[in-house]
């Protein structure tokens, strides 16, 4: 039997090409974009997972605010809490508690360069980490015993891809590596490349004994900030037990210090669970994971709603086929499942053509989403089972309703010629093309709001110059610190250099907070943790940053160097200035330095506009203090210009290789993640609205089979062709306005959602709707036009004779 309604269903799909076209093509192209979002899913929910202690794996989160005298510490909140801390909070853990059995330490990631002979490259993102590294984390070694690779001083563990780099394939472990021209290193150990679906993104690790060896001191600061802490458990215990006791651990270890605090995290929920600050990694957003999951579903959900419509529509169709069946006996439940025969062997069919087209778009995917969605995590012995199991669920999603609509046929009427389609059966099509251009109204909208906050983004004036900037990095070499001055005058000196500044760091940077004490308008001393920026007299200038109070820095002013201050208009604000300029003139007490404010500047956005602007202190740095040069050039000749700069920097910085980048490249750099977002929702959009375009053609042109006499009738009687593709248009137009207008509030309720993430975001009006919706009624309007032109066009003679 079932053998006989598969043969059925077989002869049906060839002899209805058309729809059967349609109804596949829907749902294969539904189907891959199903396992394309779970695939891109299933990577960003497996951040973390490879480590096999996860489970027993805790970050510890501390909290740095401030509380004057007399308050006590409210508890915080988990946006007040950030993963960068101090260093006496992980031995002194390790101690006071039995079920902590390993901690392990590292420092925020820093460039170095590396040589070995000829070959000499500047190397970032390398850890300094403790020794207990590989017995918690799941790094595979490839050379090297991991019990004492990062033991002794002046170690260092390369990752495979680096360690290629200088050696080819050779064991390069015992040969030593020269680290900044003037330090040797050991390499104790090659490991593999750490996975690309982790938080970690080092390129190798130094031994902490090594920052141990040259400044011991600062591991028994608690207010020095420059560590990330993780500790393992016991098997068999709860991290509850050191959430309980946090507050009594802290009076204990660092009873004077009446902000601090700290808390528990698990490593695996960091990448999309955490609000923690100052993260040592990428992190991912949970509302995409839950976007993306409800377009997948959106998208499936349209693919079967055509099919729904169109085995509907057709319905007189088979109506005598139905009634023949029952006469000669054929039960509904018999013919139910007939009909869900040939629903799932569409969906089968569909299945096959979307692996295929999945498979070929896993590289595209990968580049739009900027994720490494490999073949390896596609095709896994389980997947056929998988896309059987999905095709027979979205075969029985997409037929139980036309299987249940055309099994209820009344014989008698049908064979009479007296059957008419029942009403609800045409009202149920209604609503389904209604939910279908809700549904890709709404897409259409999110899309356009997307890019208008990307464009945004891009386009929002930060407050200081950024375009035609370049930024030379030399990583606190010496020899170029101790000689600032001169290169500076060097580069200044070429053509096309307007200005040449010197800072720490550069805008959209990791910027370190100071424990800051300015005056209040009170008179007493407040203290306070702005973020601290460290420049020279030229870099507020070079920038172009406007002064609204005072002065910037200046060398007419020999004390500037030693016991001067400007902040930003948040800093004023931080410590109770609402007028700039009554902050200027006001003490201040910041890492051993003591002087006047002299002057307060405009807000500039230093960071992502994901945060507003953000109190900051810009402190004069001596030259060992400084990692950047800017140089601000003319537009007019950039390669002459680089050429130069190259060549003056190989004569005086022979050492160091030329490494620079353009500020708006590396600030817009911030928005990565936001533009592979945009791409990936504009292309899944997209092809929802393709989905729900076919099956639109697909009913409108039997629709028009279904009117040809009435056509035929209309023109012999004196009707416009306009006049008829109106009346084949109007009943489908009433149905996309009201997908409209349904449309409207669902995707401003989520896009509002998203747009929260930015601090600085665009106002959702009513003209970004209306446009939505004016493309969905173009698009659908196109889609219906091509049939209804061609019946109205037709030859009514034609028409009028079939029969």
């Amino acid at each position: 039997m079932i053998r006989h309604f598969f043969q059925i269903a077989w002869r049906n799909l060839l002899k209805r090409k058309f729809y059967s076209f349609i109804n596949i093509t829907g749902l294969a192209i539904g189907m891959t974009c199903c396992v394309l979002i779970s695939l891109y899913i299933r990577n960003e929910l497996s951040y973390d997972q490879y480590h096999v202690k996860k489970d027993r794996i805790y970050r510890v989160l501390q909290t740095f605010r401030s509380v004057q005298d007399g308050e006590t510490l409210s508890s915080a909140t988990p946006g007040d809490y950030q993963v960068w801390g101090c260093a006496p909070v992980g031995p002194a853990l390790q101690a006071d508690f039995p079920e902590v059995e390993k901690v392990v330490q590292f420092m925020s990631p820093v460039s170095l360069l590396l040589e070995k002979g000829e070959k000499r490259f500047q190397q970032d993102n390398l850890l300094c980490m403790d020794s207990t590294a590989f017995d918690v984390f799941s790094w595979k070694m490839l050379y090297g015993d991991p019990r004492t690779a990062l033991t002794a001083p002046n170690s260092i563990v390369l990752t495979h891809t680096v360690a290629q780099k200088f050696f080819g394939n050779e064991n390069p472990v015992g040969q030593m590596l020269r680290v900044d021209s003037q330090y040797s290193y050991m390499i104790t150990g090659v490991m593999e490349d750490v996975p690309p679906n982790s938080q970690f993104t080092f390129n190798g690790l130094i031994s902490m004994s090594t920052v141990r060896k040259y400044r011991a001191e600062m591991f028994d600061w608690w207010g020095y900030v420059d560590f990330y802490t993780y500790v393992l458990l016991k098997k068999n215990t709860s991290i509850s037990s050191l959430d309980k006791q946090s507050s009594s651990f802290v009076k204990r270890r660092n009873s004077g210090d009446k902000g601090y605090a700290i808390s528990f995290e698990k490593m695996t929920d960091a990448y999309l669970h955490s609000a923690a600050k100052r993260q040592p990694g990428p992190t991912g957003s949970l509302l995409n994971v839950y976007l993306f999951s409800c377009i997948a579903v959106f998208i499936m959900l349209i693919a079967c709603i055509n099919f729904m419509n169109l085995s509907t529509a057709r319905s007189l169709e088979r109506a005598k086929e139905i009634g023949v069946r029952k006469v000669l006996g054929v039960r509904p439940s018999s013919l139910m499942i007939q009909f869900l025969s040939e629903s799932i062997l569409l969906s089968l069919s569909a299945a096959v053509i979307a692996l295929v087209l999945a498979q070929a778009s896993i590289p595209m995917i990968g580049k739009l989403s900027g994720k490494d969605l490999s073949y390896t995590n596609f095709l896994t012995p389980l997947l056929p089972f998988y896309m059987t199991a999905f095709a027979v669920v979205v075969g029985l999603l997409a037929g139980i309703y036309p299987a249940w609509f055309l099994s209820g046929f009344r014989a008698i009427s049908v064979l009479k010629g007296k059957f008419k389609p029942p009403v609800e059966g045409v009202s149920f099509r209604k609503v389904l093309v209604v939910f279908q251009f809700t549904l890709s109204v709404a897409l259409i909208a999110a899309t356009a709001i997307v890019y208008s906050q990307l464009k945004y983004v891009n386009r929002h004036d930060l407050g200081f110059q950024k375009d035609q900037m370049l930024v030379l990095n030399f990583e606190g070499d010496e020899k170029v610190q101790q000689n600032i001055e001169i290169i500076k005058k060097a580069i200044a000196d070429q053509p096309g250099v307007v200005s040449v500044a010197a800072s720490r760091a550069v805008p959209g940077e990791f910027l370190p907070n100071a424990g800051t004490q300015i005056q209040t308008p009170q008179g007493q001393m407040a203290e306070q943790a702005p973020f601290i920026y460290e420049i020279d007299f030229d870099f507020i200038p070079t920038y172009h940053i406007p002064v609204i109070a005072g002065r910037p820095y200046s060398r007419s002013y020999t004390t500037d160097s030693a016991q001067a201050m400007v902040i930003n208009e948040a800093a004023a604000r931080l410590y109770g200035y609402t007028r700039p300029a009554d902050a200027v003139g006001k003490k201040f007490d910041q890492w051993g330095r003591s002087g006047t404010i002299i002057g307060v500047v405009k807000d500039f956005n230093f960071r992502s506009l994901h945060q507003a602007v953000e109190p900051l202190t810009l402190r004069y740095g001596y030259s060992y203090s400084l990692n950047r040069i800017s140089v601000a050039i003319k537009g007019d000749n950039v390669p002459e210009t680089l050429a130069g700069l190259r060549k003056t920097w190989s004569q005086i910085v022979p050492h160091r290789p030329f490494l620079y980048q353009f500020l708006d490249e590396s600030f817009s750099a911030q928005y990565e993640a936001d533009q592979h977002f945009g791409q990936l929702f504009t292309f899944f959009s997209c092809l929802a609205i393709f989905i729900a375009c076919l099956g639109l053609f697909g009913l409108s042109t039997f629709m028009a089979q279904q009117r040809v006499k009435e056509i035929g009738i209309r023109k012999v009687l004196g009707s416009s062709v306009s006049g008829i593709v109106i009346l084949l248009s109007k009943d489908f137009i009433k149905l996309i306005l009201i997908g409209i207008i349904i449309a409207v509030p669902l995707c401003w309720w989520a896009m509002d959602k998203w747009l929260q993430g930015f601090a600085y975001r665009i106002n959702v009006g009513p003209l970004v709707f209306i446009e939505a919706g004016l493309i969905a009624m173009s698009v659908a309007l196109i889609t219906i036009a091509w049939q209804s032109v061609k019946a109205a066009m037709g030859n009514p003679v034609q028409s009028l004779r079939n029969e």
